[in-house]
């Protein structure tokens, strides 16, 4: 069975990145009927951050990517804490010393950083001079016994043959080894593994079948693969993912950017649009074939770590196109995927958005969802409002459709809905400015007069045409043009300049407020002509 999983530390709130990779995840796993794991790794003490799981539950259960076992979702894989795994990792470490292929170094921070200028200085690539390799089985022995702090290292100098390096997006990869620190740390001092054992040994231990992981981790690969061959382990399948930037080009993290997701959760956007907007960010490349490197030994300072490419792909998304949770799990390739990193582009999340909003209140269900959603929102921005009921809500966000691009936008674009508008705005007064009292009033009466003298229940089941009609009609017998009529009337309804046509935003109000609203309006102090 494809079982996959997805590693975050908890040293801060998921970010865009980790969300993207989560649903990666997701998405093969579910393609290819598989399940997938959310593992902690909490190895690096000093960087944890208290309640970080907790939020990473959260963002992802906010998304709707129900991860298959992990932490409250106990399961035949665990513990699903690195932390909680430690004699696991020293087991391991301890058959890699006993076959010759670790070894204990005693160096303190100290000695490591001599040793560092040293070789730097003599020109040399190495950043360790392996001097504890070569220590006898007695000296090992009497410095353990005498207390003194190791770390377990693996010995670079043993190079398994196995086959070439693949990798799911980048295709077959050169030998990276060159670019490795020197006999790489496997178990630290405290120890706690580093990244390079506790990953191999996990994914191990738990089955997993494919990993998907940052770009980052690329490098590492021959290493990671080094460590299979030399426990005879079978590795699972890589595909090594291209980060996202933002929009200024640097690189994604927890520390910088508008990237975290619970922001995005606070703001009201949409889940499956935020997913949309990540799925297809490098997703649909096309890529030209490329013959296979033979030699997965090659370790020429000239072979780059970059790999060739896959083969080439068909049509493919483009990076706003609509898709719902179903349609990226059956459409979603790996090998798809770009090999630079991309740009997320807000105005993208906009678009996607507002479109995903719209395909959701265009069902009774989805309306109501929205309403009761968003009706916490909206007792907050009008706290004294007796209108921010559900079913206010409703007609709101229906009034503004193909205008809402986050559905906690409706207080920006109609907040004349909920409370009165505010008459003494810079743009409310510009919309009568050059009306006249006597005019505005004479307009205002006929539209009072035409509610009243058909009756609501008769306005309110008049097509929108024939009422237009009958407004038309009287904006003629006063000789006023039909941008001042209108404004004047929207002015008296909403203060503001833009909006929904009139005839649905009296319908909107309904009688009592559209009536009121008016009969203010003409008792308005005219606005003088020098008005901002």
């Amino acid at each position: 069975m494809v079982l996959l999983r997805f590693a975050p530390s908890p040293t801060g709130p998921l970010h865009l990145g980790g969300l993207r990779m989560a649903l990666y995840n997701y998405l093969y796993a579910r393609k290819f009927g598989g399940k997938w794991i959310l593992r902690i790794e909490d190895t690096d003490t000093t960087r944890s951050v208290p309640g970080s799981v907790e939020g990473i539950r959260k963002a992802l259960s906010w998304a709707g990517l129900d991860y298959d076992y992990g932490p409250e979702k106990e399961g035949p894989h665990g513990p699903y804490f690195q932390s909680e795994r430690r004699d696991l990792y020293r087991l391991y470490a301890n058959k890699l010393i006993d076959k010759g292929q670790a070894y204990r170094c005693f160096c303190s921070a100290d000695e490591l950083a001599d040793v560092k200028t040293r070789l730097a200085r003599s020109g040399s690539n190495n950043t360790y001079d392996k001097r504890c390799l070569h220590l006898s089985d007695e000296e090992v022995a009497r410095k353990v016994k005498a207390g003194e702090k190791f770390v377990v290292r693996i010995n670079d100098g043993i190079i398994p043959t196995r086959p070439p390096t693949h990798d799911i997006v980048y295709g077959y990869v050169r030998d990276a080894h060159l670019s490795l620190a020197t006999d790489p740390v496997l178990l630290k001092s405290d120890l706690f593994p580093t990244y390079h054992l506790a990953s191999v040994v996990d994914d191990h231990e738990m089955g997993i079948t494919h990993v998907l992981r940052g770009e980052e981790w690329l490098p590492s690969l021959p290493l990671h693969l080094d460590l299979y061959t030399h426990l005879n382990l079978t590795p699972p399948q890589f595909a090594h993912i291209p980060i996202l930037l933002n929009p200024d080009r640097t690189k994604m993290s927890k520390r910088s950017g508008d990237v975290q997701v619970v922001d995005y959760m606070h703001r009201g956007w949409e889940p499956q649009a935020i997913l949309n907007w990540l799925a297809l960010a490098g997703w649909g490349a096309k890529h030209e074939a490329t013959a296979p490197i033979t030699d997965g030994s090659d370790t020429d300072s000239s072979s780059s770590s970059r790999p060739s490419s896959p083969h080439r792909l068909e049509d493919a998304p483009d990076s706003t196109h609509l898709m719902t949770i179903d349609e990226m799990i059956s459409d979603f390739d790996l090998s798809a995927l770009t090999h630079r990193s991309s740009v997320l582009d807000g105005t993208k999340l906009e678009y996607i958005n507002k479109h995903h909003l719209m395909r959701t209140w265009s069902t009774p269900e989805g309306l109501d969802k929205l309403a009761n959603r968003v009706h916490g929102h909206l007792k907050d921005a009008f706290k004294s409002s007796p209108y921010t009921t559900v079913d206010n809500i409703k007609n709101a966000i229906t009034l503004l459709e193909g205008r809402l691009t986050n559905i906690y936008d409706i207080p920006l674009h109609a907040p004349y809905l909920f409370v009165d508008p505010d008459w003494a705005t810079a743009e409310a007064q510009n919309m009568i400015r050059k009306v006249s009292a006597d005019q505005r009033i004479q307009i205002l009466d006929v539209f009072i007069t035409l509610i009243q003298t058909n009756g609501w229940f008769t306005f309110q089941a008049a097509s929108h045409e024939s009422i237009m009609e009958s407004l038309h009609h009287e904006r003629e017998k006063l000789d006023v043009h039909l941008k001042v009529f209108m404004s004047v009337l929207r002015h008296a309804l909403t203060g503001m300049k833009d909006g929904p046509g009139i005839i649905d935003i009296v319908r909107a109000l309904g009688h009592e407020r559209t009536i009121a609203r008016l009969n203010a309006a003409k008792d308005l102090k005219d606005v003088k002509e020098s008005a901002s």
